[in-house]
């Protein structure tokens, strides 16, 4: 199967190929060229399977051709050796926790499966891979890759906007390892990657290979966890049919692998974008304009994304179609005070304890279930809540224990290296 650019002006290439590309010379995102439905019973197979299984299944139908399901068994086994849990929360209500791999983000999944991808297709070559991060993906990213041979890290990072426990897990591992803070916003961390990627001469000295969700190492083994979800032992949402799942939302690479797993046979109900104040999808969904603009600054900062770049997939997905992917996706966007107030309620209502991103997947799944009685919903968490302690503690009055793989990040020596958002100066580090 080839994998052709979302602009349409690219020739189609392989999976290989796009792997390493990252983006096409189009400037688009590599999709599919087709998504074809899963085996006729693959899901009553499934049923009740560990997370390796479903993941090689999955990954094995989406990259049919590419690899082996041995070679795909075996690297999934690696990669995801940690629980992926459903828990229900109310009568309608349950959660599907992605925070029990190594860094305590959903990012694990895609990361990690990434790193083995690459090692598995590469020939050894030296290679940057480089990556911009508002939260979660650096650190995910960065511990993926540690100390992996040939392979050199660089995560870019806006200086001061995230947490300390995000800011730990990039900045001290070293080694081949090294956190940019650029003195500027997310917006401008993708902004600089993106125009690395699209320099030629550069890409002539140095190998370049994004690990974002842009890329589609990280972006298709996200597709599993849906999977996970409707299968793997969690009776709730598999027995009573196509649950509404409510996905937090910042660069969509989340929401694009629902999609996906929703187009290959995975009975979803419909999906529900949450997002914080930085709406532009959800303002798209209700009135039919998309303008990307600046982020802002949230207490949900993974989120803070004001120019999502993995909706140009999902608009791919919909051949652009906004009535057909409202069918499928409702938008719902929430700001400061109302998040931290949930977190709180959540906590002295049901014992839950929410992050801020979390919370805003729950608001917005209570908020589509007020309206279909008859549903029930699934919403995802995506980072430890200890990863947003300084927010978390103050609003429901307790400590939040700190798992030991964060404990041990703050307690590491940090190095990381302040640089301006300008592209020259991101030049001259990748080439020195």
């Amino acid at each position: 199967m080839k994998w052709v650019s979302t602009r349409g002006a690219s020739p189609p290439i392989s999976f290989v190929d796009a792997l390493f590309a990252g983006t096409a010379p189009d400037g688009g995102l590599y999709m599919p060229e087709r998504l074809d439905a899963l085996p006729p019973g693959t899901l009553d197979r499934l049923a009740g399977a560990d997370v390796a299984t479903i993941a090689t299944t999955i990954g094995t139908h989406l990259l049919k051709d590419e690899i082996s399901e041995a070679a795909m068994g075996a690297l999934v086994r690696e990669a995801l050796g940690f629980p992926i849990p459903v828990v229900q929360i109310t009568e309608r209500t349950w959660v599907l926790e992605l925070f029990h791999g190594p860094t305590m983000a959903f990012k694990d999944v895609g990361a990690r499966v990434q790193a083995r991808l690459l090692h598995h297709f590469t020939d050894g070559t030296p290679l940057t891979i480089l990556v911009a991060t508002s939260g979660d993906t650096g650190s995910a990213v960065a511990q993926a890759f540690h100390r992996v041979p040939d392979a050199r890290v660089v995560v870019l990072y806006p200086e001061g906007k995230v947490s300390d426990v995000q800011e730990a897990q990039m900045a001290s591992l070293g080694d081949n390892v090294t956190a940019l803070a650029v003195q500027g916003t997310f917006d401008d961390c993708q902004r600089l990657v993106k125009q690395a990627f699209a320099d030629d001469d550069l890409r002539q000295h140095v190998w370049l290979t994004p690990a974002n969700s842009i890329n589609l190492g990280r972006l298709l083994p996200q597709v599993f966890y849906y999977f996970v979800m409707a299968c793997g032992g969690s009776t709730g949402p598999a027995r009573q049919g196509g649950p509404i799942v409510s996905v937090p939302s910042g660069n969509f690479g989340n929401l694009t692998a629902g999609l996906i797993a929703k187009r290959i046979g995975l009975p979803i109900r419909h999906f529900v974008a949450a997002t914080n104040v930085n709406d532009s999808v959800p303002v798209y969904l209700k009135s039919g304009h998309y303008e990307p603009r600046p982020s802002i600054a949230t207490v949900a900062n993974a989120m803070d994304v004001g120019a999502p770049s993995n909706f140009e997939r999902v608009q791919s997905l919909y051949n652009s179609d906004l009535a057909a992917l409202r069918k499928d996706v409702q938008g719902y966007a929430y700001g400061d005070a109302r998040v931290v107030a949930e977190i709180a309620s959540v906590h002295r209502r049901h014992g839950y304890v929410l992050d801020p991103h979390s919370a805003i997947a729950w608001l917005a799944l209570q908020d589509a279930l007020s309206q279909d009685p008859e549903a029930h919903g699934v919403f995802l968490t995506t980072a430890h809540q200890a990863k947003s302690r300084e927010i978390v503690e103050p609003t429901i009055g307790q400590p939040v224990p700190l798992p030991p793989e964060l404990a041990d990040a703050l307690s590491r020596p940090r190095t990381s290296i302040s640089m301006p958002a300008e592209y020259s100066a991101l030049e001259r580090f990748l080439r020195s």
